[in-house]
Formats: C-alpha cells, structure tokens, sequence
C-alpha cells in the first residue's frame, strides 16, 4: 500500500508541473526599448507582473527610466547607430549624433554604474558582421567589466530607417570570431537568430556562455504560433531549457506570454526559468523575497 501511495505521489506530482497551469509569476523581460508614452508603458508591465527589465534605446531617452524602482531596470548601451540614428523611431542615439560612442565615455559611464550591458547591438542594421573589427574594442570593454552582450540576431521588420541594413549579418554563425576572442563574454542572442536557427543551435551548443530572448519568435502578430512552438520544442529537446529568456521587444504582453504558457510541453519549472530564473543568472542577479535584484 506505501509503494502505491508513493507512485501516486509522485504521479500527482508529475501531473503539477505539467503545461497545464499557466505561469503567474514575476516575469523578467530582457529585451525592451524606449515608448512615447513611458507612463502607459510601465502600467502595462506592472499589469503583467513584469518586475525586472533589460531596457535599451537612445541615451537620452534611457534617463527617464533610470530612478523607477517598478519595474526595476538594467540599463544598456545602443551601437552602432545607422547614421546615429535608432532605426525605427529616429532617435538620436547620442548627443553628439555619432554611430558609435566614445570609447573613453564608455568607460566613464560603466565606472559610474550607468551602463549594465552593451546592447542592442546594431551591427545587421549597420551592414557590418557581429564579428566586425570596429566593435572588438566595446566587446574587451564588457568583458574587462564582466558586462553581458546583447546582439540583434535574425531578420528585422520593415519601414527601418537603415539603408545598409543586411540581413545576411544577422546570421549567429558569423559570432564564432567574436566569442573566440572573448571567451569569457556572456552573449545574448536576441530575437534567437531566427530564422537562423541551425546556426543558433550550432553556437548554443560549441559556446555555454550564449543565451538567446525569444522576442519575435513568440510574438503571435510576427511569427506563426506552430513556427514558434517547433523552434521551442527543438530548444528544449536539444537541452537548452536553462538558456532561453523572455523579452517583448515592445510587443503585446498579454500575446507573447499566452503563446509560452500555450506550449504544453513546458513544465511549471522551465516556463519560470524561461520568464525569470535563466535571465536573473545571466544577469549574475539574485532575486530576493521582496521581487528585488541584488
């Protein structure tokens, strides 16, 4: 009787952390960019239990989310910046109008703790590779500062303001260079390399210091819900569950966080290292009982 008590335990148990709850959780989202509207925005995130966020834009537009606390906020750097600019909503990126900041400012302003991680990367919207030579010095600063990378990978939407934007540099292959250079560096793939795929596997599986974000991937409104559940499953299948992270890029909340609570191949546990737990280690933060990074 003890043996069958046990094994029904442990079937209940099983049962629990099945795909059939959804995730109500604190969620952290590692890929976000400036809004218009910053006040509309933080009440959005704050209504989707969205208490940690990985925000990179223009300079100047960072300023306004620096002294928020709810959401709390890790601040990045944009570069390089087709013709200075961001290239959808045409921001500046710097002051000065330049593509690429100033190395020595850079310095500055990680010594004075206002930088958190180098990123988005624009390299694709620049035409240049991942691994071009101009970004090399930014890539030894992060890894002097043990700051993480994130790197636009994939394809990008229309209507960008970037005339040089190539899509063939968008492909996770061509980071090999980069991450054998830098092979203490932590990277982050964003967008997943999609449609790259192969390659990203490639990489996730030569470089355990590389996470990817799946924004876009599971954005209902961008990407085929089937599409997104294939690329997860074989992420997951090729043990990759404690390496992919949550993040928006400024999509619709409520959608992206269905189409991963959708995915009932997912257990409890790998849908709360997918919204929070994988990007809090990366990030080499611990969350305490308060919902506060440290």
């Amino acid at each position: 009787m003890k043996i069958f008590l046990a094994g029904i335990c442990s079937v209940l148990l099983l049962i629990s952390d099945t795909g059939s709850k959804q995730y109500t959780g604190e969620i952290f989202d590692v890929h976000l960019h400036f809004s218009g509207d910053v006040e509309t925005q933080i009440a959005n995130l704050q209504k989707h239990n969205v208490k940690h966020v990985a925000l990179s834009s223009a300079w100047d537009d960072q300023e306004k989310y620096r002294a928020l606390s709810a959401p709390e906020f890790l601040i990045g750097l944009m570069f390089p910046c087709p013709g200075g600019i961001v290239p959808y909503s045409g921001q500046r990126c710097f002051s000065d109008g330049e593509s690429y900041p100033d190395l020595k400012w850079v310095r500055e302003q990680i010594i004075n703790k206002k930088i958190d991680f180098l990123g988005e990367v624009l390299s694709e919207y620049y035409g240049i590779s991942l691994s071009d030579s101009s970004l090399f010095p930014y890539y030894a600063l992060a890894a002097e500062f043990n700051l993480p990378v994130g790197i636009h990978t994939g394809l990008a939407g229309p209507n960008h303001l970037s005339p040089n934007f190539d899509p063939a540099m968008g492909d996770p292959i061509l980071l090999k260079e980069m991450l054998d250079s830098f092979p203490s560096l932590k990277v982050w793939l964003m967008h997943a390399g999609g449609p790259y795929l192969e390659s990203t596997m490639t990489i996730l599986k030569e470089y355990p210091n590389v996470y990817i974000d799946i924004s876009v991937l599971s954005d209902p409104e961008i990407i085929d819900a089937l599409d997104f559940e294939v690329a997860m499953k074989a992420f997951i299948e090729a043990g990759f569950e404690d390496r992919i992270m949550f993040g928006s890029d400024n999509g619709d909340l409520t959608k992206m966080i269905n189409a991963v609570n959708k995915l009932d191949f997912l257990s409890q546990t790998q849908r709360e290292k997918i919204f929070l737990t994988n990007a809090a280690r990366f990030f080499s933060l611990s969350i305490n009982t308060n919902g506060k990074m440290q």
